[in-house]
């Protein structure tokens, strides 16, 4: 097929398996496999040959959306597949070409608009419901109803149809649009027996249409096209928006995942309500399922998946199992080996995902070892209420926490925990008011954060150790040993993130539980007094830092000894109060002590070793001894990188404190090179906004004015 829809002359053939061509006879095959052959008199016949369709005939079920953006790319190609081979369908899968993908990703409104947009270009264009044989029989009927009422209004549904493919037989040149196909074989019969126009046909199935025609992918709006129709949809086609709208937006778009239906949803939402774009985001699992005027209320995101899960249940109820489980994690990269306890064996596993890829509810990855799940998807699931018998649990929640306690306990090495963090993070995130606690799963969550302070990320511990401290204090009280212990990681997370302010009351409140419950000379309450002690020096406050460390550094000495490794924290920790007080000659002495023990005790490289180290380095520099500070800082860094790595925290504030002591002596051209270094490494680890990384950024912009002014000729020489 060439430029035009239809070629060669007009008249009866068949092309594909089991079709039937009736030339002059009467009879016409209205269903595949011949079910349906229906007798027509001659006259009637004669009729579909001589009746013609007006121009611009058809049955568009609506106009084209005045709001259609983003698909302009994808309207050509479809055009391109239609002119240049007939028939095409439209879908989200890669690599292939019949409109299929996610309810709600525009498929309907592509055809929609394809249609119109070429609507002269056809002799006929008609839009049938296809979601079942009986409804494409049906909506065939109807062009024999439009274009020879005369006869139709006397006869049945099946008469008309087998009418209509005579009509379209003796006159080429039209557009079939077959939308919301259930079932590719269905289409089969008709693609064979009417050759001569184009077929589009709309489908949620994926999967099918190997052998029934070729399909075009169907992806989500691009990131700029989806904020501006949000926009344009939500504010008014005559409003610009306003920068921070602008910004809400696209983070309002983002946590839509870019779906056209749902885009359309929120922006009439917005727009009728006087809602802001934000607070409709922090409310998204409230009204994902709320019509408002223009939307029809089965139309809505929510109401258009709730019917295909049920097809989907009827086909596979295990992939239902799956999914529920899968919208407590994180959308991405969920493997299959952490799905796999919900099913017996791997083929009822690959079967159930099958059920949910066929009607692109997942997405596999490449390599099909991992699938993704839409973020709206689970947005929507995790709305439904809990059963009766479910125990409090929403559904798929009790599932999903099983999975990642299945997993921790199966995997202890750092690449498996590292794939499981983001999905304990999303269970943490996801947790519905009233959701059961779980000592099996604060477990998880603090073994993971301990992983994470292990491998030099504490500061992003809070989300994983908050959470597991609410179900420790609920179900073991307050004052249980292993809620104390979760009580002080969360303050040490929060201290490490830079907010002191949150740390000190939490560690507060441990320590004087742990004097309750442990006595006031346990080690564990000595080691709560001195990361109190440690927060007031990071919160500016040396004043009540100074005596608590006292206190606790004798009765270190007295109870562990001399050289024990809390005893040598406790007094290093002292001079940090004394530095930060601006007593050095009381620091100093004690810094030199300290590294000199800890040296004997622990180790040359041992990490408390370096921080001893480093922090003698600092206070020599805040004396002014660049000469002696300088040395210890390059040592310290060149053993933190070996023993700790480049990226660690600790390393980090090494390479800035040697950048630092460069600056100071005015060495600017070792200085500047360690500062961006940092600064990259610091945005990379810690984070755009966590208070190291701001002090990088302002100590690198000061040395870059350092060295432009040192460049600058004197004013006087101009």
């Amino acid at each position: 097929m060439t430029d035009g829809p239809g070629s060669g002359g007009g008249g009866p053939r068949a092309t594909g398996e089991r079709s039937l061509s009736v030339g002059g006879s009467v009879s016409v095959a209205i269903t595949g496999d011949g079910a349906e052959v229906v007798m027509l008199p001659a006259e009637t016949v004669r009729w579909a040959k001589e009746v013609e369709a007006p121009p611009g005939e058809g049955n568009l079920p609506g106009p084209a959306s005045g709001v259609f953006v983003g698909r302009a790319a994808e309207l050509a190609e479809l055009r391109r597949l239609l002119t240049g081979e007939g028939e095409a369908a439209v879908t989200r899968v890669a690599g292939t070409r019949v409109i299929h993908g996610l309810g709600g990703i525009g498929k309907t409104t592509l055809a929609l608009h394809y249609a119109h947009t070429f609507r002269r270009t056809y002799t006929l264009v008609w839009w049938i419901n296809a979601t079942s044989t009986k409804q494409i029989v049906a909506g065939l009927a109807g062009i024999a109803t439009r274009l020879c009422p005369h006869w139709a209004t006397t006869t049945g549904v099946q008469e008309r149809a087998a009418w209509a493919i005579r009509w379209l037989q003796w006159h080429p040149g039209w557009l079939l649009v077959f939308d919301n196909v259930e079932n590719p074989a269905d289409l089969r019969h008709y693609l064979g027996m009417l050759p001569d126009g184009h077929h589009l046909a709309t489908s949620r199935t994926a999967t099918g249409w190997h052998a029934v025609a070729p399909t075009m992918p169907l992806g989500l709006l691009d990131p700029d096209a989806a904020t501006g129709l949000l926009c344009t949809l939500a504010l008014g086609a005559e409003c610009a928006p306003t920068p921070r709208q602008r910004r809400d937006a696209a983070a309002l778009a983002a946590e839509l995942g870019y779906l056209p239906l749902a885009l359309e949803q929120a922006g009439a939402y917005l727009f009728e309500t006087g809602t802001p774009l934000g607070e409709y985001r922090a409310m998204l699992g409230q009204v994902i399922d709320t019509t408002v005027g223009g939307i029809d209320p089965e139309r809505t995101i929510a109401a258009v998946w709730r019917h295909t899960l049920t097809v989907i249940e009827r086909r596979n109820p295990q992939a239902i199992t799956l999914l529920d489980a899968m919208a407590w994690l994180a959308p991405d990269v969920i493997p299959r080996t952490l799905l796999a306890p919900l099913c017996p064996d791997a083929r009822t596993l690959g079967e159930a995902l099958g059920a949910l890829h066929a009607y692109n509810m997942i997405a596999y990855s490449a390599d099909r070892r991992s699938v993704s799940v839409h973020r709206l998807v689970q947005t929507v699931l995790r709305g439904r209420p809990p059963g009766k018998e479910s125990g409090g649990y929403p559904p798929g929640r009790q599932d999903a926490e099983r999975l990642l306690q299945r997993a921790a306990d199966d995997d202890t090495g750092s690449p498996p925990w590292e794939r499981l963090l983001p999905h304990a993070i999303a269970i943490t995130e996801s947790t519905p008011p009233g959701t059961p606690a779980s000592i099996e799963t604060a477990n998880v969550l603090q073994a993971l954060a301990e992983y994470q302070d292990r491998e030099g990320r504490n500061a992003h511990t809070v989300g994983l150790r908050t959470a597991a401290l609410a179900h420790y204090e609920q179900l073991l009280g307050e004052s249980h040993p292993q809620t104390l212990t979760s009580r002080q990681g969360l303050a040490g997370a929060y201290q490490d993130a830079g907010d002191p302010d949150r740390a000190i009351p939490l560690y507060e409140a441990a320590l004087a539980l742990c004097e309750e419950t442990l006595g006031d000379a346990h080690p564990r309450t000595l080691a709560g007094r001195n990361d109190l002690a440690n927060a007031y020096t990071d919160a500016g406050n040396p004043a009540r830092a100074v005596p608590l460390l006292e206190a606790t550094l004798a009765r270190s000495e007295k109870l562990l000894g001399d050289i024990h490794a809390h005893t040598l924290i406790h007094r290093n920790n002292l001079a940090n109060a004394y530095k930060a007080a601006g007593d050095l000659a009381r620091a100093i002495p004690l810094y030199e002590t300290t590294l000199r023990q800890s040296e004997e005790t622990l180790g040359v490289t041992h990490p408390d070793t370096l921080i001893s180290r480093n922090n003698l380095a600092g206070a020599y520099k805040a004396a002014g001894d660049l000469t002696r500070a300088i040395p210890l800082y390059k040592a310290t860094l060149g053993q933190r990188e070996r023993v700790l790595g480049e990226t660690h925290p600790h390393t980090l504030n090494s390479r800035h404190n040697l950048a630092n002591a460069y600056r100071a002596a005015g060495d600017l051209a070792r200085a500047v090179p360690l500062y961006e270094t940092t600064l990259a490494q610091r945005e990379r680890v810690l984070g755009e906004t966590h208070p190291h990384t701001l002090i990088s950024r302002d100590n690198l912009a000061d040395a870059l004015r350092a060295a432009r002014a040192a460049r600058r000729p004197d004013s006087t020489n101009r």
